[in-house]
């Protein structure tokens, strides 16, 4: 199979082979992790590389921020690692933001893949480790060398062997150490786990190597990329928003250019870097970027490098999209997220019926302090506020996006941190009203039951520029956050002193269409479902009950 040539039934049939493979891994790493982050929010992706180091697989439920940034990481481990130069149990890794997926706290660790004794591919987990050291995840760093330990390409692992040099000193330089190396040590147990199945996978179906099958796999996903790009009329298509920035806004702008079977992103008059850590560099920008392209044309195609060449993304050097060092990056995905409604803002007219309306977003906060006992815990938490809505379909309530995320469930997170979670409900009229409706919200409670005082990291989003309705859709209700029932900012630390209540109001997604060309029917099924209040079915859809 070395001729590039593979039959379509056993391409397809590998092809599924090569993606379950990459899920198996993730599962082995969430059943193995010690963080909330990873074994309850799933803030983890897996993907496999061919000995080029381009991706021909990623696992089903890696995060959709990492499309785009690990075929790049890939590139840079290597010219570090010549492939020439690694041998069966290497570690490779790397959090350099500029290198990685854009703050530090997600660690990229890649292994090598031999077949006997010839190097076929690599295996690549990245995971949001629970703390890097530093100030920790909070928006006012100033700068990136406040934001913790920064690993430029190194080995964790040399032949089998640990870099016992390496793992003191991340060791030294971390809070929560017991679960940062557990972590680690369930990412290279998981990178592990991919070489023995793609050893299996290989003498199966008898490849010497990778070679074809990758050729194969990307060949196909480019030519399908392309050809759904080349059904978008080629032309220039623009368009801006204003976010919140901390304490002033910040203007993010695009242009789309499609011609030819390929589209080029220009973030050209987006404003510049700010003193706060939500400056986003350029890796983060283009995979999001990557992802809602593909979002728009090929959502049924796994994703993999093919995906990636027809589209090109760029942006001015110390714009807040193109962050430069040292910049401080580690909320990045406060405006990186952004990217999603700014260039479906832009396409909406020539592709309707693919785009939605503005997502409330999920909501991200780290908490640190000490549980009960005295023992110190850092961990995230994540809620979300409602989906848009799109043509022909009511948005799904508290779903997260652009991001995908699972929300960490009351139980685990009572367990973990000893904080009570009063409640959590949905918010009757917080989705945009339209022909379809936009998701709603959901207000959340947690008290600070550890009898000492909890810091809480806010990364609020929506919290004064609210979920845009799309085509005459309404717009979703605002973020709000509040301790002991007084508004705090959405970004920035707040203390809850024991027995203090953080309460966290979602915003509601986006509506889409005319609200009065809802049919009444749908409209009195909202508010039996307590979706939609008597008095909002009356002044928003003109239905009276």
């Amino acid at each position: 199979m070395t001729d590039h040539k593979i039959d379509p039934v056993a391409l397809g049939v590998m092809w599924d082979r090569l993606i379950a493979i990459a899920d198996d891994i993730l599962l082995s790493i969430i059943r193995t992790s010690f963080s909330v982050g990873v074994r309850e929010a799933w803030d983890l992706a897996v993907m496999l590389f061919d000995a080029e180091g381009r991706s021909i697989a990623q696992a089903t439920l890696s995060m959709p921020a990492f499309i785009g940034t690990a075929p790049y990481t890939m590139g840079h481990l290597l010219a570090k690692f010549p492939a020439d130069t690694l041998q069966p149990g290497d570690v490779l890794a790397t959090n350099d933001p500029w290198l990685g997926t854009g703050h530090t706290p997600d660690i990229c660790v890649a292994r090598p893949v031999f077949f006997g004794p010839k190097l076929v591919g690599f295996v690549m987990t990245i995971s949001h480790l629970p703390d890097i050291g530093g100030n920790g995840l909070t928006v006012s760093n100033t700068e990136i060398y406040q934001e913790g330990l920064v690993l430029p390409p190194c080995k964790l692992q040399i032949a089998g062997e640990r870099n016992e040099e390496l793992w003191e000193l991340i060791r030294i330089n971390v809070r929560a150490a017991d679960q940062v190396q557990g972590d680690l040590m369930a990412d290279i147990g998981g990178t592990a786990v991919g070489e023995r199945l793609l050893g299996e996978f290989m003498k199966e179906f008898g490849l010497p190597d990778l070679a074809a099958l990758s050729a194969a796999v990307i060949g196909q996903s480019e030519k399908a990329m392309r050809e759904r790009l080349r059904l978008i009329p080629d032309g220039v298509y623009t368009n801006e928003l204003m976010i919140e920035g901390v304490e002033t806004d910040v203007k993010l702008a695009c242009r789309v250019t499609v011609a030819d079977g390929a589209a080029a992103v220009d973030f050209t008059g987006t404003g510049p870097c700010l003193p706060a850590a939500i400056n986003v560099p350029l890796c983060y920008t283009r995979s999001f970027t990557n992802y809602v392209m593909k979002c728009l044309t090929t959502p049924d195609i796994p994703n993999n490098q093919g995906m990636l060449s027809p589209i090109t993304a760029s942006a001015p050097e110390g714009c807040i999209l193109n962050a430069l060092r040292p910049s401080p990056t580690g909320g990045r995905h406060t405006v990186g997220w952004f990217i999603v409604p700014l260039i479906m803002g832009a396409l909406a007219k020539v592709l309707p019926n693919n785009v939605a309306a503005d997502a409330g977003m999920a909501s991200l906060f780290m908490v640190h302090g000490m549980r009960p006992d005295g023992r110190a815990v850092t961990a995230q938490y994540f809620l979300s506020g409602g989906l848009g809505a799109m043509q022909r379909h009511d948005a799904h309530q508290t779903t997260p996006f652009p991001t995908n995320n699972a929300v960490v469930s009351t139980e685990v997170f009572e367990a973990e941190t000893g904080t009570t979670v009063m409640h959590r409900r949905l918010l009757p009229d917080s989705g945009g009203a339209g022909e379809w409706r936009g998701g709603l919200g959901q207000e959340a409670a947690l008290r600070n039951d550890t009898g000492h005082p909890f810091a809480v990291f806010l990364f609020g989003l929506r919290s004064r520029h609210a979920a845009r309705g799309l085509f005459g859709g309404r717009d979703g209700t605002l973020r709000s956050f509040m301790v002991d029932g007084v508004a705090v900012p959405a970004k920035g630390k707040s203390i809850l002193q024991p027995g203090q209540t953080l309460t966290v109001r979602e915003a509601g997604g986006g509506g889409y269409g005319d609200p009065k060309k809802r049919a009444p029917e749908a409209v009195k099924k909202d508010v039996a479902a307590g979706f939609v209040s008597p008095a909002a079915a009356q002044r928003d859809y003109g239905v009276s009950l």
